[in-house]
Order: C-alpha cells, then structure tokens, then sequence
C-alpha cells in the first residue's frame, strides 16, 4: 500500500507538468493585450510596449512558461498583473471560500444522495421508488442558475429567511484566521457570527449540492439493486436479520466503489465548476476569481487558478484510489 501511494504520488508530477503546458498555450491563446486592458485604450504604443517589457511579454512564450515553471518549483505563483501582488496571498482567501462551499454541498448531497438511493433500491417499483428517480432526474437537469435564483426570490426575498449573496453579514464581518469562516468564529467562540455563516451557506451550498445528490442517489440505487441480487444477500434474509442491518452492513459496503468513485469525481468537479454559483449568490471564491482574472487579461492569475484546481482534482482522484482498499478488501496494491 505504501509504495503504490509513493508511485501514484510520483505520477502526480508529469500530470501537473503537462495540465501547466496545455493551460499556459490555451491561455495566450486568447485574443486580447493585458497591457492595453492595464493602461486603457488611450495608452500610446510606447506606453503598452514598455508595459509588455516589465511584465516579460515581449518575450517568447516559450520563454515565459518555463519562467513560470521554475518559480513553481519555488513554491512561486506569480504576480497578479492586474493587482500588483503575489499571487499565493490572494489566492488562499477565495481557495478557502470555495473549498467551504464545496465541503458543505457534498455533504448534503451524500448524506441525502446516498440514503435516497438506498430507499429507492429498497423500495424497488413502488411510489417511494418512483419519486425519488423523478426528483432526481429533475435534480440532474435542473440548470444550477435557475435554481440559485429561484431559491434567492423565494427564501431571500419573498420569504425573508435567508440571506441572498456573500459569506457573511459585512456589519458584523468575520475575522478571518483560517478563511474557512465555520472555523474561524469556532476559534474566536463567536456563535452569532457561526451562525449568520451557516445562514449564508445554506442556500449555495444547497444549489451546488442539486446535482451531485441525484447522481449520487442513481448511482447507489444502480449499485444497491445490484449487490441486493447477490446469494449473501438472500442468505441473510434466510437468517432473519433486520433489513436496515442488511442494507447498512452488507449491501451497502459492498455496493460503496462505484459510489465513491461518482464521489470523488463530483467533490473535484465542484471545486471547479461552482462559478455559476459564487457568481449568483456573490460568493468569493476560485470560481469569481479567475473570472474576474479573465477579463482583465491576467494571464498568471488564471494559469495559478487552474493550476491549484486541477492540483486539487488530481489530489482528490487519489484519495479515492486509497480509499477503493479500505472498503472492499479484496482490492490489493503491489
């Protein structure tokens, strides 16, 4: 076990390698001068090209990526062109954001996912049954946007519940330690302040939770129906254990690889594609930072972004490969 985590630690190097080389060629790729966006469009050209000398554009791309390459070996994202600072502080704030989000959603949506799929297989063909794998196709299709406002006109706005967009309330603004807000007001034993995060996450992290849950229920009825079949299954009805103990205990760790892998590949998903989200409710978080990145042309920002989520992504897609062990015994690493 401890040398395939040390030879897929090793694969982790060329992956991240070659996701800098294809993110640094797509991204200038993209039309549009960043000096010319800096300086406005009333900047003369002597003005741009000296811009373009102190920010290292003039030179070959080639050039600037292994440039940039070797400050990464440093631990070195950059400087952001647009805000004149390093790229490692400003990061970590909106990483953090985004992480919380992401952490809470996949929790809603395994814990409700998971037990949905469960009483759906064991409820098989009946009203239980249907419903649920009604409810989640519409959960798979339902566009994020649309149910983000949705949810904004009815709980923020009609019904006055919750709160509508950011992470807190900005007259009683966090002070942030870790940037991961729920851990923050814990350490500094602020509740009122631990309680107004949780009333701003409710409604994104719902959204962001839509569509991993339905997925994550069909997969585990697909896989609880399958494993339901199995002769140890029937010999454990013979035996007359409770059905929640054989559905719990047998059907359901066995049924889990499959489970977990739609897991993992939708918590890595979610730290990358929660920009819908973050835009809707004013999130600040990976999402709204490269976008904003975007539009202004800054090009190390936008490659530290990708760079940190794919780096995540993989780390993530590890995770599962270990825990594949944990739950099915069977599996063995040389």
């Amino acid at each position: 076990m401890f040398s395939y985590t040390i030879r897929r630690l090793g694969m982790l190097i060329p992956v991240l390698i070659g996701m800098t080389l294809i993110v640094f060629s797509i991204i200038h790729a993209i039309p549009g001068d960043p000096a010319q966006t800096i300086l406005g469009t009333r900047a003369t050209p002597e003005a741009i090209q000296s811009l373009h000398h102190a920010l290292g554009l003039d030179k070959p791309w080639i050039v600037q990526y292994f440039h940039y390459l070797k400050d990464l070996l440093v631990g070195d994202l950059g400087t952001s062109i647009r805000t004149n600072a390093p790229i490692s502080s400003e990061i970590w704030p909106h990483l953090a954001a985004t992480m919380e989000l992401s952490i809470i959603a996949m929790v809603i949506a395994i814990i409700i996912g998971v037990n949905a799929g469960i009483l759906s297989a064991w409820k098989q063909n009946t009203v239980f049954d249907i419903l649920i794998m009604v409810l989640a196709l519409i959960g798979v299709s339902m566009p994020v946007f649309w149910l983000g406002l949705l949810e904004q006109w009815g709980f923020a706005i009609k019904l006055q519940w919750l709160p509508s967009i950011g992470r807190d309330d900005i007259r009683n603004a966090v002070d942030p330690i870790t940037n991961f807000y729920l851990i923050d007001t814990l350490i500094q034993g602020r509740m009122d302040q631990f309680w107004t995060v949780i009333q701003h996450l409710i409604l994104p992290a719902i959204t962001l939770a839509t569509i991993p849950m339905a997925i994550i229920a069909r997969m585990t009825r697909s896989s609880m129906l399958e494993v339901m079949k199995s002769d140890y299954i029937r010999t454990a009805k013979a035996k007359g254990q409770r059905m929640s103990l054989i559905v719990y205990k047998h059907s359901l760790k066995n049924a889990f690889i499959p489970i977990l892998t739609v897991i993992g590949l939708q918590t890595g998903l979610l730290l990358g594609g929660a920009i819908l989200t973050e835009t809707i409710f004013g999130w600040p978080g990976i999402g709204s930072y490269i976008y904003n990145a975007i539009q202004y042309r800054d090009y190390p920002v936008i490659q530290s972004g990708i760079l940190v989520v794919a780096f995540f992504f993989v780390i993530i897609n590890l995770i599962v490969d270990l825990l594949y062990g944990f739950f099915d015994p069977r599996i063995k690493y040389r």
